[in-house]
């Protein structure tokens, strides 16, 4: 079993992809999948599953992935020390849900590319209610969430930003002009979130139930973008963060109704594995989101 081997595993459980995890060490597809086969062979299990175009990690491969990232961080500490006062270079898994990866974080990628251009970003998309595992398998060094406040013995967490969530329509929808609602005026009603299972999504479903609804019309979706686009053909009303519908309620698009939901507090946190060590290239992620999140923040109150 060779170095060079478990790195390359490692990066594509990152990528889950054999050509950009190829393209991120620098090597030709073909030898990828060579080394990852030796692995295989080696340890006479398959690490990952071949799904037509999709590639996920078995149960052993995850398995795998976290016995040797201490071996491979101690590496990355070893490395750093012997180059504390050079450029940085290396390799940062990140992943987010499709909203904050779209309306938060191109600002921070692009700060820390422009510090840190030696420095290769792996972006992985992936919903919000299985970020947290990301941290726990070791395919993500740090992850932005969209939830209410999180506690969690073996992840660190941050709030950044409080999102504000509002409902959307269409400007000819019948309640657009409205100055004022009552919940009677949503009976009937078609609400247009996300799918069950999604932390803001089970926020929403406890407020309205709060208030004496609980008979409510959903068409459920996996984008905000769809939701959205929807919102503007007129087909229901939007539940989505303000961050995503503000440039079309703007231009007139879309308009914010006039309802306030109680008790939803959502905040973008950054997280990363506590017990996983931080180099200097994730501490210098971590405080350029931090710089660039707070301008966002700042904003929000002025």
């Amino acid at each position: 079993m060779e170095l060079r081997q478990l790195i390359t595993f490692r990066t594509v459980a990152s990528t889950l992809n054999f050509t950009r995890a190829a393209e991120v060490l620098g090597y030709v597809p073909s030898n990828v999948t060579m080394q990852i086969k030796a692995l295989e062979d080696e340890l006479g299990v398959r690490l990952f599953d071949r799904l037509g175009k999709q590639l996920v990690l078995t149960a052993a491969g995850k398995r795998f992935l976290t016995h040797i990232q201490g071996v491979l961080n101690k590496l990355d500490e070893a490395r750093s020390a012997v180059h504390d006062n050079e450029v940085l270079s290396g390799t940062l898994t990140i992943s987010a849900n499709e909203v904050i990866c779209a309306y938060r974080l191109p600002a921070v990628f692009q700060r820390f590319r422009s510090q840190h251009p030696g420095v290769r970003l792996i972006f992985r998309s992936v919903p919000n209610q299985e970020l947290k595992q990301t941290l726990f398998e070791g395919t993500a060094d740090v992850v932005f969430m969209l939830d209410e406040p999180i506690r969690s013995s073996g992840l660190a967490v941050e709030p950044l930003v409080e999102e504000t969530f509002r409902l959307f329509a269409a400007p000819d929808h019948p309640l657009a002009k409205r100055t004022e609602l009552q919940l009677e005026d949503f009976h009937g009603e078609v609400f247009m979130t996300n799918e069950k299972g999604c932390p803001y999504r089970t926020m929403f479903d406890r407020s309205f139930e709060k208030e004496g609804i609980d008979s409510i019309t959903y068409l459920e979706f996996q984008s905000a973008e769809a939701i959205k686009q929807c919102a503007i053909s007129g087909i229901g009303i939007a539940f989505l963060p303000e961050i995503v519908a503000e440039a079309e309620a703007e231009r007139g698009k879309l308009v914010a109704l006039p309802w306030q939901i109680p008790d939803l507090h959502v905040y973008t946190q950054m997280s990363w594995h506590k017990d996983k060590w931080l180099s200097p290239i994730m501490l210098s992620f971590i405080a350029a989101a931090r710089e660039v999140l707070a301008i966002e923040e700042g904003n929000k109150t002025v």
